[in-house]
């Protein structure tokens, strides 16, 4: 299993470079020692990184007690840890703050470039690129986009407020509208709504619709028709993971670029030349903290 855990602050430990300190369970059972542990929970990651980590003081368990390569291990407690990679590519876009105040952070994020740390990317992501800039360690998405899309991304400053923002995307009283680039259908009537039942599929980072009750739905209209292919508004109701992607492919205009959509039994490399062509254009909402609306603007396009 990869690194991909939750990033969780942990009160008095202190970010590195940006990066907040990963947070892993420890279950009952029996173990020698927490670094047996760490090794079976993460096979990809060789014992060697494990007794660096603690030499250098980056492994700490809950009580803020540093962990050692020897110690007895104990389950139902937590362990914070600092991720790091030694041969991290650069993504070679940048990333625009569109609105800061003492509450939001509101980002243009460039394709390629994921939101949050997981799996290869931890400086060449959003959030830890916005830390560094902008110098807020507190700083934590409020939503999230694919790391393939690009767009709009929203971030608390204060952790007190962070819920009641987040609390806007829970109840879906905020209006997010997306454009895509797809092929050109005139045999389809828009605009279209479009609701069905999406699972996770295999390989799991794919999404599949199954039958069954409904539990994603995506309004879909036409902006504009150039030749065989077209320029489509996209507005979820609901916020399934890869939704966009899914309902596209579904109804046989797939997004230009996706490398997964249609599925393909190996996912191509990133081609940085063709991004794909979906973009989170804009938002709207009405601040929880202030009562003031709130509309924000992408300033980003599509190739088309």
């Amino acid at each position: 299993m990869s690194e991909n855990v939750n990033e969780l602050p942990l009160h008095g430990l202190p970010t590195r470079s940006g990066v907040s300190p990963s947070c892993v369970g420890l279950p009952a059972g029996y173990w020698p020692t927490i670094t047996d542990f760490l090794i079976e929970r993460f096979p990809a990651i060789p014992r060697e990184v494990w007794l660096q980590r603690m030499q250098d003081g980056l492994v700490i368990d809950e009580f803020g007690t540093a962990v050692t390569p020897g110690r007895a291990y104990r389950g139902h407690m937590r362990l914070y840890y600092y991720r790091a990679l030694d041969d991290e590519p650069r993504i070679p876009f940048e990333e625009t703050v569109l609105y800061q105040d003492e509450h939001l952070v509101i980002a243009d994020k460039p394709h390629f470039l994921p939101v949050t740390p997981s799996g290869p990317y931890l400086q060449e992501t959003l959030l830890v690129r916005l830390k560094n800039s902008l110098g807020i360690d507190s700083l934590i998405p409020i939503h999230r986009i694919d790391r393939e899309t690009a767009g709009l991304v929203l971030f608390s400053v204060k952790p007190a407020e962070r819920d009641a923002y987040q609390a806007l995307f829970r109840n879906r009283t905020v209006t997010k509208h997306y454009e895509a680039i797809a092929p050109w259908r005139d045999d389809l009537s828009f605009p279209i709504t479009r609701k069905s039942r999406i699972v996770e599929d295999e390989p799991f980072f794919r999404q599949r619709e199954v039958p069954g009750e409904p539990n994603s739905e995506t309004c879909i209209d036409v902006l504009e028709i150039r030749g065989d292919k077209a320029r489509y508004a996209l507005s979820p109701v609901t916020g399934k993971k890869h939704q966009l992607r899914v309902h596209m492919n579904a109804l046989g205009l797939p997004i230009m670029n996706d490398r997964m959509y249609p599925p393909v039994e190996t996912t191509p490399d990133d081609d940085y030349g063709q991004p794909l062509q979906l973009l989170a254009k804009s938002i709207a909402f009405t601040d929880p903290l202030t009562g003031q609306a709130r509309q924000f603007q992408s300033g980003l396009s599509l190739d088309f």
